[in-house]
């Protein structure tokens, strides 16, 4: 008797679930908003995708990093844009916010403004290079290596002739 009452509680639950998921599935307002790539250098190029059938036409997006710009259709449910990153953005987290036919949707933290270039893989790259506090760094580590080898030469020679 226990299974069959759990077998229909559950079967009602799905059927529940059933008829709402096509109602959940017509949501128009934006949803899926991203920002490619996460980590930008300033004046960088930054894409923008939000997934929403509001987002097709009169929709912009907005961050104080790039300012204001207008979305455009992808094609099915998808738009986006192409943003360019200030010259003068602050270095760190920035949110982006789309305004879709009066539905808002903002995604904090949703790219990072570096300075300089984009740190990449093993030796990475930079757009600024080496700065001069790198550059003083590395010749003092070069110059101890060099005294210290020296002076372990200059002990094991003195210690041959004894």
């Amino acid at each position: 008797m226990r299974t069959t009452r759990a077998l229909a509680v559950s079967a009602v639950a799905v059927a529940a679930l059933g008829v709402a998921a096509p109602a959940a599935s017509a949501w128009t307002d934006p949803s899926g908003l991203s920002a490619s790539p996460s980590v930008i250098p300033r004046g960088g190029q930054l894409t923008i995708s939000v997934t929403g059938t509001k987002c097709q036409t009169n929709s912009t997006a907005t961050s104080d990093a790039f300012g204001t710009v207008n979305l455009v259709n992808k094609g099915g449910e998808q738009a986006g844009a192409d943003a360019t990153v200030h010259s003068d953005a602050a270095p760190g987290a920035h949110d982006i916010t789309v305004n879709c036919q009066g539905a808002m949707l903002t995604r904090p933290a949703a790219f990072t403004v570096i300075h300089g270039g984009v740190r990449g893989g093993l030796g990475g790259s930079s757009e600024t290079g080496a700065t001069s506090t790198d550059m003083a760094i590395g010749g003092a580590l070069v110059a101890s290596a060099l005294i210290g080898g020296g002076v372990f030469w200059m002990r094991r020679r003195s210690e041959g002739r004894a």
